[in-house]
């Protein structure tokens, strides 16, 4: 589809002709806070105009975008955003080495002191020449380094075919910010070229995974399912292209912090499911980030409820309804999404599910923050993580309520988007303050 175009222009005029025609249905309370985009991964190859637009479609009350390691995609997504009349955020995921955490399992499974982290709220990307943009780099220039190294240790246990990261990798992203999703992608297809059918290729994968001919052919006809598969067998711990990572595989995440706060975005940590040691106590963890200047928690609520065994399911829960109360216990809003970053995940969260629909509050309040958060920086040159926002109210919850009531506005149409990019910062944040009341 134009909407997901490798090419920009293409794009913006398949925008132009849904928002000239579309008859989007009413909103409702239903967010999703966190999309992968085709430039890193998005399981239905989407760009961030069209997720902006099939969040539309739904009649979602927020959405954000959330790449690794890049934010290519910000001025893309608020440009449609702003068509549409959607309210938006966006950032960035990566992984980071937690010194204190180093020897326990945090939230990357198998990988003591590896820490999937966030830093969001970002309205556009770092300045040109500043330590911020450089370590940026530095973070895509590792993945680039890693994503080698693994198609070096995966090549060596290949006879049929070599796989080029140049040739055969980079070009199926449109700004060259290839995943370990990617890297499977082209491992299935250059298989299919080059060894000529299905079968020829299953029978190849079972002598490299030394595994029965039958699991192969079980998945190979399903591309998803299969790529999932090549993930797990080649790339994951205790693959073929595995390598234990350590604390210099890694920014730290001090580190990403300082760049994350000098862009004047918000410092975010992500939760997985509270099965680990390094996320047995969210208390203690929670309280140790906030110290080091985390202003937010990211959850993906899907994989912390929505299990068919009733006992898995019900300890994942009683994790879930811990972390929550953690992070309320120390005012840091809560952002969820799905992420998008696999072929057939939900669109948005089941949030009428019991396990979630008593957080609902908590989670649609995040996303106002994250909105609000990212329209007064935007329009009013104020962050949430600004000390000039401490100092604006009593307390960080009364904070946290008027970056919510910001983001909880509707969407701005044409005319006052004109009128906010007219006037100054000041007499934006007094339009904000009167709109709110």
């Amino acid at each position: 589809m134009k909407l997901s175009s490798f090419c920009a222009k293409e794009r913006q005029a398949a925008l132009s002709a849904v928002a000239a025609k579309a008859n989007f249905p009413p909103e409702t309370k239903q967010v999703n806070m966190h999309l992968h985009t085709f430039f890193s991964y998005n399981g239905e190859g989407w760009s961030p105009t069209q997720i902006a637009v099939e969040m539309k479609k739904l009649g979602i009350y927020s959405a954000a975008i959330c790449d690794f390691d890049v934010l290519e995609g910000v001025d893309e997504f608020f440009g449609a955003s702003d068509l549409l009349g959607l309210r938006s955020a966006a950032g960035f995921e990566s992984r980071v080495f937690f010194k204190e955490y180093a020897d326990a399992e945090i939230n990357s499974p198998g990988e003591p002191g590896v820490f999937y982290f966030m830093g969001f709220g970002f309205v556009g990307k770092p300045e040109p020449g500043s330590k911020a943009e450089a370590i940026l780099d530095d973070m895509l220039e590792r993945s680039h380094s890693r994503n080698r190294a693994v198609i070096a240790r995966i090549n060596a246990k290949l006879d049929a075919f070599q796989l080029d990261y140049d040739e055969d990798v980079l070009p199926l992203t449109p700004k060259g910010n290839a995943t370990e999703r990617h890297i499977c992608v082209a491992l299935h297809e250059k298989a299919l070229r080059t060894l000529g059918s299905e079968a020829a290729a299953a029978k190849f994968w079972q002598g490299v995974f030394g595994c029965k001919a039958e699991d192969v052919v079980a998945k190979i006809g399903n591309a998803n399912a299969f790529t999932d598969m090549l993930r797990s067998k080649l790339i994951k711990r205790g693959g073929v292209g595995y390598q234990q990572p350590d604390e210099s595989t890694f920014p730290a995440l001090d580190t990403v912090i300082s760049m994350i706060k000098s862009c004047r975005a918000i410092p975010m940590t992500a939760w997985l499911d509270g099965d680990s040691a390094g996320e047995a106590n969210p208390a203690e963890q929670l309280a140790l980030l906030k110290k080091k200047g985390v202003a937010a928690v990211n959850i993906i609520p899907d994989r912390n409820w929505n299990f068919k065994d009733s006992e898995v399911a019900a300890k994942k829960v009683a994790n879930l309804d811990a972390y929550v109360a953690a992070a309320q216990a120390l005012d840091l809003p809560i952002n969820v999404g799905t992420e998008g970053n696999k072929p057939g995940q939900r669109l948005v969260d089941d949030f009428e599910a019991p396990a979630l629909k008593k957080h609902h509050a908590a989670f649609l309040e995040g996303a106002q923050v994250m909105v609000g958060h990212t329209r007064l920086l935007r329009f009013a040159d104020l962050s949430f993580t600004d000390a000039k926002a401490d100092a604006m109210f009593a307390s960080t919850k009364e904070k946290i309520a008027f970056f919510a009531a910001v983001g909880a506005l509707p969407a701005p149409d044409g005319a006052t988007l004109v009128k906010l990019a007219s006037q100054g910062p000041k007499a934006n944040l007094d339009y904000f303050k009167n709109q709110i009341g």
